[in-house]
């Protein structure tokens, strides 16, 4: 429970970047362009945080990292808070994403320990958890940053993150899994990489890249393209934006589920193929209902990270488990980090259509790809 709490935070603070990144651009004066760069930087800081996270883990024991990984989490609100120049806030959203890094590859790396044959619920479950985080703490922020100013929406989430930060000292062990009891030993550089060629794991981690791209790009500016393009109010944007991930809830324990039980490409290709309908209909389709329904219909494409990480886990060696997972991690959410910086190239000329078409491209590409990852 206090683990799925710290990545609610993790996975929510994150994401209150995009949801008011109206305010922010009005206060600074950026472009769409820029707003792209913006949230591209947030999301490379949280890919190159990854591979340390994962060493970290490995080294020093997953209780110390994601207690570090959650007091840090609570500096970078305020500092994100008290930015008050265009260079200094592009700085504390990089510091943001660094210090979340932390937690990602080690909660996967324990829930993989405990749950050894059903980790694919666990990750899913977890996986949820932030997701109601993404549904929560941004709508919660927006409607601060409504009533007060944006700065009190990264504000209010401080004392969570402290809290949350003594309850995973008392909980989490040290260490976990087989080798919780022996002497941390970090593998050999060599070593990692030869795992890591595998042809499967090489393509799964292709397929979390593709769809961290579209996902990321999605999600940096669907508020933006809601009050602009579609003309919502922002308080609505934000429902919408919150129940996009608020589907996640749902999506992910059952993908989850299903790729235990059955088969985890079949699982991703339907996800994807579900995903891949609202990708094309967003620049037709107009009214709160039915883009209220195509946005949980996107909602989908959250499905595949649990089912692609779990059979990621599963194919490392337990004595690089932590190392490796946080290297593939930092390879593909670095790619997908530059989602929202195409995403926003064509934005800001108005081409909104067209970065959707992009997106419906890609989604294609990676079911292809699931499928050619082979099956169970």
């Amino acid at each position: 429970m206090t683990l799925a709490f710290g990545w609610f935070l993790s996975m929510g603070i994150r994401v209150t970047v995009p949801a008011l990144l109206p305010y922010i651009r009005a206060e600074f004066g950026f472009d769409l362009t820029t707003a792209g760069l913006l949230l591209t930087l947030l999301w490379s800081a949280y890919a190159l945080g990854q591979f340390p996270g994962g060493i970290l883990a490995d080294w020093a024991g997953e209780r110390t990292v994601l207690v570090t990984s959650t007091a840090l989490g609570a500096v970078a609100a305020v500092v994100v808070a008290a930015a008050v120049t265009p260079v200094t806030v592009l700085v504390a959203i990089v510091g943001l994403g660094l210090t979340t890094a932390l937690y990602g590859p080690t909660r996967f790396t324990i829930l993989s320990d405990i749950y050894d044959r059903r980790d694919g619920v666990a990750m899913g479950l977890t996986q949820s958890a932030g997701h109601v985080g993404n549904a929560v703490v941004p709508v919660v922020a927006g409607t601060i940053a409504a009533a007060v100013s944006w700065r009190a929406g990264f504000v209010y989430t401080i004392p969570a993150f402290l809290l949350t930060a003594v309850g995973l000292w008392l909980v989490i062990p040290t260490r976990t899994g087989a080798d919780a009891t022996d002497e941390a030993v970090l593998p050999s550089p060599r070593y990692v990489c030869r795992q890591l060629v595998d042809p499967r794991v090489a393509g799964l981690t292709v397929v979390l890249l593709l769809v961290m791209f579209v996902i990321q790009a999605f999600t940096g500016f669907y508020t933006t393209y809601l009050t602009e393009i579609k003309e919502f109010r922002p308080a609505t944007a934000a429902a919408l934006f919150g129940l996009f991930y608020a589907s996640g809830t749902v999506v992910q324990p059952v993908a989850g589920a299903g790729g235990d039980r059955f088969s985890a490409t079949r699982v991703m290709c339907v996800a994807l193929a579900i995903g891949l309908i609202p990708m094309v209909a967003f620049p037709f389709v107009d009214g709160l209902y039915p883009v209220a329904g195509l946005t949980l219909a996107a909602g989908a494409l959250l499905g595949v990270t649990p089912v692609a990480l779990a059979r990621l886990v599963r194919g490392l060696p337990a004595d690089m488990n932590g190392t490796g997972l946080g290297l593939l991690r930092t390879v593909y959410f670095l790619g997908g980090a530059t989602g929202p910086l195409v995403f926003g190239a064509f934005a800001n000329r108005g081409r909104f259509e067209v970065a959707f078409g992009l997106l419906a491209g890609l989604v294609v590409a990676t079911l292809l790809l699931a499928v050619l990852v082979g099956s169970d």
